[in-house]
């Protein structure tokens, strides 16, 4: 069983006397399932309900609420016992009339906690469903970050050294495990499936699932015909372009137009099986993006690209993942931990361009702590290298900037063109995930 570093905020979600019913949200296969049933270990009763078998659906054709947590009671065979249950509805997009009981859940029934979820959830709501505004809360779940994946394959104590910031004499030791991370990805059978064997060719028959269960989605997810092959083109094609500035149209060597294949992305953006990341042109809070720039394409997880980009043999034989595929490799893996760093949903994720006639220059990410837009470039080399970081140093009000590499972790003095001083971290890989206690500690 992998442990889920979102864990700990479920917990704090059952001590929460105001708690709401929680919406666990994420892409098909993140392990949402697994991670409630391991959840509700934490109480005395649970009851759970699968809305894609018929049986359960048919409960809430009952209206009055006491009698449908009896009717739930009966139906899964427990006894009421105990101080504290939880009821999982999973899959329910299925009925629109379970959704809107989870607001006599919250006013009515507080002593009971409420976990709903579902594999096409994202791409109904607000289009055939809605949850009741104000009574229920939402939480994200992700694919395994670096230290899940760590714990995942039985390596703790070099999990624990990464989460205390102690891994500078462990430094080649985790760089390889990352290597691993990168091949295998973060999705939690393919983790499991990798920690019984240490063996990444073994993991080849779950991506192929994988593939085929999108696949199999899209005509749940589309409005037509035209946008459901719009689809399975993005998915068949999609992942050769991760981590580039994509254009919309004639996207992939297609025939489609602008409008057809922005509609698509943004359909599958639902599902969260992918994220377009727009750019921003200001180093200040709040981060306002350019929608009318090009955005960065970011997948779910760097596993599958590798897989479906047909990339994972040169992952294999590279010394330095700065160098695999022309350095995309290494961009998106740190936008993918980034981005796990929160499980709020419908946090929004950036990088930088120069609003300035002629100019190319460009940072891989803001990433945004506190009050202050934080330059992270993912580049090897000099400092003398980093023009575009110290151009975005010159505009920012603050003096801290990052530097994503394969090195050991430290920080450097710098000073810009125009001679502003600033502190250049420089994280290794393995600590990007801990990038907030990193900038606390400064």
């Amino acid at each position: 069983m992998i442990e889920r570093t979102v864990y700990r905020e479920l917990k704090a979600w059952k001590n929460n006397p105001k708690h709401k019913p929680l919406i666990l949200r994420g892409a098909r296969q993140v392990g949402k399932t697994t991670l409630v049933n391991q959840f509700s270990a934490e109480f005395d009763n649970y009851l759970y309900l699968n809305l894609d078998r018929k049986r359960d659906l048919q409960l809430f054709q009952e209206d009055d609420i006491t009698n449908l947590v009896d009717n739930i009671y009966i139906h899964c065979g427990k006894r009421k016992s105990g101080n504290s249950t939880l009821l999982f509805i999973d899959e329910i997009q299925n009925s629109p009339e379970a959704v809107k009981q989870l607001r006599y859940f919250y006013e009515e029934m507080p002593n009971i906690h409420v976990i709903a979820a579902g594999s096409l959830l994202e791409s109904l709501i607000n289009n055939h469903i809605s949850f009741p505004v104000g009574r229920v809360e939402y939480m994200m779940l992700r694919p395994c970050t670096f230290v899940e994946f760590l714990k995942g394959i039985g390596e703790e104590f070099d999990a624990g050294v990464v989460q205390q910031l102690k891994g500078d004499a462990i430094h080649e030791r985790l760089m390889n495990y990352f290597k691993n991370y990168i091949a295998v990805g973060g999705m939690p059978e393919a983790v499991t499936k990798y920690a019984e064997r240490r063996d990444v060719l073994a993991v080849t028959p779950i991506y192929s699932s994988f593939i085929n269960a999108y696949s199999d989605d899209v005509e749940k997810y589309s409005r037509n015909n035209t946008q459901t092959a719009v689809i399975r083109h993005i998915i068949a094609h999609g992942w050769n372009h991760a981590a580039e500035a994509i254009t919309f149209n004639n996207f992939a060597g297609s025939n489609y137009r602008s409008r057809e294949v922005g509609e698509a992305f943004r359909t599958i953006e639902k599902a969260l099986l992918m994220e377009l990341v727009y750019p921003v042109s200001e180093p200040l809070v709040p981060l306002l993006p350019n929608l009318k720039r090009k955005p960065k394409l970011l997948w779910l997880d760097t596993g599958l690209v590798n897989y479906y980009a047909g990339i994972r043999n040169e992952i294999f034989s590279t010394n330095d993942i700065m160098t695999a595929w022309r350095g995309h490799i290494a961009e998106h893996i740190a936008g993918q931990e980034l981005a796990a760093t929160s499980s709020d949903f419908g946090k929004s994720h950036h990088f930088w361009v120069r609003d300035k006639e002629g100019s190319s220059a460009e940072v891989d990410f803001v990433y945004q702590y506190e009050n202050m837009a934080i330059p992270v470039e993912v580049k090897s080399g000099t400092n003398a290298h980093l023009r575009s970081l110290n151009a975005y140093m010159d505009l920012a009000p603050h003096d801290i900037a990052i530097r994503i590499w394969s090195g050991r972790f430290s920080i450097d003095n710098a000073v810009t063109a125009k001679g502003k001083t600033f502190r250049l971290v420089n994280l290794p890989f393995y600590y990007v995930g801990q990038i907030d206690n990193v900038i606390r500690k400064l």
